[in-house]
């Protein structure tokens, strides 16, 4: 909402969520006079060109389809869905209504993944042909109890929160390469003990823990190309939050570390020929973030013309990677993926929210 309310040619004009304190607060705060117990009433009552959904992922594919089907332009946060069935549901509910449909991946609009991007597509590590991509926290399960760990709210654990990110980067900065297979381990070790739960107030279900803590896949690319994937929310290891990428290329490469959040993360360029070396730090900028992919997705909802781009057949495919990853894991064997049968061109980035329309509509 605070990406919304920094454009001045957006009004936030309507809000839905069945907790009452939170939904009131963020009406009176933002000036918004439509607030919902029931996101049904919302898209019902009309007058919306723009909904963001930023709910349990059990929800998203049902509230999106509603408001698509409704003719209201929808962006969505990570994932897309729990499983590439419900996110192909949305997909086809944006074709059937001709209206745009985003998912937020606002990790590859941080500053130092768009200098490291920018460096790629300059040459300066050459071609990419391998690379570690990781997400690993030591002790930060979204509360035990939450939704988070009820498999059937969530759809999985790390791997499908805040893996998701992890893939998304990793595959963008390849410059989108197609996954032909997949193989994958996940361990559930800490959680089912109670340990490595976050303090915060994600909403109690009171499910035992049944999803993963700690997930590690192999990806195989098109052309020949791998990465490594690996992403935990609880492990013994150094304290905190840690992302990044390792990145080998023909002509070089590159590592990005992100310690904690922080806006900018230590990025290097690897160079040089045999043993001379010429590595440079680079310095990034913290990106904008969420204001970003907001401005992104309004832009997209602007251009009439090219609605059809902006399908979500980008999130749909990293669902269809994860999707494969988990029956991997439960197999114990390596998945192989069907080739997209989507049409659409390639859609960019995406984003999160509340409710939404342009002045004037």
């Amino acid at each position: 909402m605070d990406a919304y309310a920094t454009l001045p040619s957006v009004e936030l004009v309507a809000i839905a969520g069945m907790e009452d304190g939170p939904r009131d607060e963020l009406g009176e705060k933002y000036g918004v006079g439509r607030r919902y117990r029931d996101w049904k009433e919302l898209v019902a009552d009309g007058g919306l060109d723009v909904v963001s959904v930023a709910v349990p992922t059990f929800l998203h594919a049902p509230i999106a389809v509603g408001a698509l089907d409704a003719g209201i332009h929808v962006l969505s946060e990570k994932p897309i869905a729990r499983t590439a069935a419900e996110a192909q549901d949305m997909v086809d509910a944006a074709h059937r209504a001709g209206r745009v449909l985003e998912v937020a991946f606002n990790h590859r609009r941080r500053g130092d993944i768009e200098a490291l991007k920018a460096a790629i597509d300059d040459g300066q590590i050459g071609r990419p042909y391998h690379a570690r991509a990781i997400w690993l926290r030591r002790s930060g399960i979204p509360a035990l109890g939450s939704w988070f760990t009820n498999r059937e709210m969530a759809g999985g654990g790390p791997l499908i929160d805040i893996g998701v990110h992890v893939l998304d980067y990793a595959l963008h900065l390849f410059g989108e390469p197609v996954v032909t297979a997949v193989s994958a381990v996940t361990h559930s070790e800490l959680g089912i003990r109670g340990r490595g739960g976050s303090a915060g107030g994600k909403q109690h279900v009171g499910s035992a823990y049944e999803v993963e803590d700690l997930a590690s896949l192999l990806l195989r690319l098109e052309g020949g190309g791998s990465i490594v994937l690996e992403t935990s929310w609880a492990a013994y290891r150094p304290a905190g939050d840690e992302f990044g990428i390792t990145l080998y290329g023909t002509e070089g490469g590159a590592d990005l570390r992100v310690v904690d959040y922080a806006p900018a993360g230590e990025l290097t360029i690897f160079t040089g020929d045999g043993e001379e070396t010429a590595d440079v730090r680079v310095a990034a900028d913290p990106g904008r973030g969420h204001v970003a992919v907001v401005e992104t997705f309004l832009a997209h909802v602007a251009d009439e013309a090219n609605w059809a781009h902006w399908d979500g057949s980008l999130a749909l495919d990293r669902a269809r990677v994860i999707d494969a990853a988990y029956e991997s894991a439960q197999r114990g064997a390596e998945v192989r993926l069907q080739p997209s049968t989507q049409g659409a061109d390639e859609p960019v980035d995406a984003t999160t929210t509340s409710a939404t329309a342009p002045k004037g509509a």
